[in-house]
């Protein structure tokens, strides 16, 4: 699919007009329609409801207009004119009396159907919608497509889309932007990031781990890194899943997939930021040499891990990655991580829980976050149940049991990230128990625009 194809200048080409309404103006509207409209909206059970769409008639033959029942017709949000993209067939549209703004985007998601293993595609055409913004459009394209990307991503099986795959990602981002990258994988990595060896040794031979770097921009600009979670399959480890568990553990790698986007979206961008991507990327298998509960592992830091629980791997990969990070100087990281089921139970699937050691920037990006409609909520790095994560013979456990884990997940992040750093993790889920309009079961980028939002607000292109 081709979403730059899918919002394009009006220019007064011949289209099918799209026209908005809220329930406040509904009765007015349908009063002021002939007799032939008002029956087929009535016979469509339109009632101007959000979501809600009909067609009408035109006054020949062959010739119909669309309504569409919105929120508020003055401010149309993100997932406006979603359904409508979806329904309708191929061709042109025009909305009139109303300005697309961040519906843009949900227009063009409203044609996102992953289908890459399909014997016959299930969504083909373009419906394209022609506006009168196009100043608005690329930045439209650019959030649409990275969404798209944490989609693909996350919703491709294991089986193709291991570590390596990863890689694969992050090469040809690099290569397209002119970016630097480095891997360190396998074996190589006990030495220097043993936290990640030691989860991904059981998968050695197949899907070997590995901790991928991309490096771009002007050293002259602030150092931004975004580190991202990269278990692209979570059996559990030796603590294994149950089956009702580890079914969708595809989605893992969300961390990763968000790292990945965002990186291209900064890049493509143009911000002046000098910026570090980080993904530990590892499979949590199965094997006679995977890590065991009561293991004792040194992370890159020096600080000493005792293993509680081998499904607490994500924080494990995050905690050497975060290292370099620190050790690169940056002036603000930014974590990506499926990382606790804790937070899906706190929060529910479309809130990313997401915690700060720096209220400024925690409250920069609330902001962000509410301005394009991409919620994040804030969580307590609640300092007095860093005592949940004690070990009785290394320096910290992985993980502090069944109170609080979103919380005790991320304050053993916190430890590997200096105070004088500002630094934001966020929790998030990756993916779509259910389908809505532009928003289909499955992977899912969820937090991506918010940050973008809060760098471009933090790193104005001038």
């Amino acid at each position: 699919m081709r979403y730059d194809e899918l919002i394009l200048p009006d220019t007064g080409q011949p289209a099918i007009t799209v026209q908005v309404i809220d329930k406040n103006g509904f009765d007015t509207w349908l009063a002021a329609q002939p007799d032939s409209s008002q029956t087929v909206t009535k016979a469509q059970k339109f009632t101007g409801a959000p979501g809600d769409i009909a067609i009408l008639p035109g006054g020949k033959a062959g010739q119909w207009s669309v309504v569409a029942g919105v929120v508020d017709t003055a401010n149309l949000g993100l997932w406006s004119l979603a359904k409508v993209a979806e329904s309708l067939p191929e061709g042109q549209y025009r909305l009139i009396d109303a300005d697309a703004g961040e519906a843009m985007i949900g227009w063009m998601l409203g044609h996102y159907c992953y289908q890459e293993y399909l014997s016959e595609p299930k969504m083909t055409g373009h419906r394209v919608l022609l506006v009168k913004e196009p100043g608005r459009i690329a930045n439209a394209m650019l959030q649409a497509a990275a969404t798209v990307l944490v989609r693909d991503l996350v919703n491709r099986p294991a089986a193709d889309m291991g570590p390596n795959a990863l890689e694969v990602e992050a090469r040809r981002i690099g290569k397209a932007y002119k970016a630097e990258v480095a891997v360190v994988s396998g074996e190589a990595l006990e030495t220097g990031y043993p936290l990640i060896h030691a989860v991904g040794k059981a998968a050695m031979r197949e899907h070997a781990p590995r901790l991928i770097e991309l490096h771009w921009g002007d050293d002259r600009h602030p150092r931004v890194a975004i580190v991202g979670k990269g278990i692209t399959f979570d059996s559990g480890g030796l603590d294994i899943k149950p089956v009702s568990g580890m079914r969708i553990m595809k989605k893992d790698m969300g961390g990763a997939a968000h790292a990945l986007a965002l990186a291209e979206l900064i890049m493509a961008a143009h911000l002046p930021v000098r910026l570090h991507m980080l993904v530990a990327a590892a499979e949590n298998s199965i094997a006679g040499n995977a890590m065991r509960p009561g293991d004792v592992i040194k992370s890159r830091k020096g600080t000493t891990v005792e293993i509680d629980n081998t499904d607490a791997e994500g924080r494990l990969v995050l905690a050497d990655a975060l290292t370099k990070a620190v050790e690169d100087k940056a002036t603000l990281i930014i974590d990506f991580a499926t990382l606790t089921g804790a937070a899906r139970t706190a929060l529910g699937p479309d809130l990313p829980a997401m915690f700060s050691n720096h209220d400024d920037v925690a409250s920069g990006l609330l902001s962000a976050a509410n301005a394009v409609s991409d919620p994040v909520w804030r969580m307590p790095l609640w300092a007095p149940y860093a005592e949940m994560l004690d070990s009785d013979i290394a320096d910290t456990a992985n993980s502090g049991g069944s109170f609080a884990g979103a919380v005790t997940a991320a304050l053993f992040v916190q430890k590997f990230v200096p105070d004088e750093i500002p630094w934001v993790h966020l929790d998030t889920y990756a993916w779509r128990p259910t389908s809505k309009p532009g928003r289909p079961k499955g992977g899912e980028a969820l937090g991506l625009r918010a940050v973008f939002r809060y760098l471009t607000d933090t790193y104005p292109v001038r």
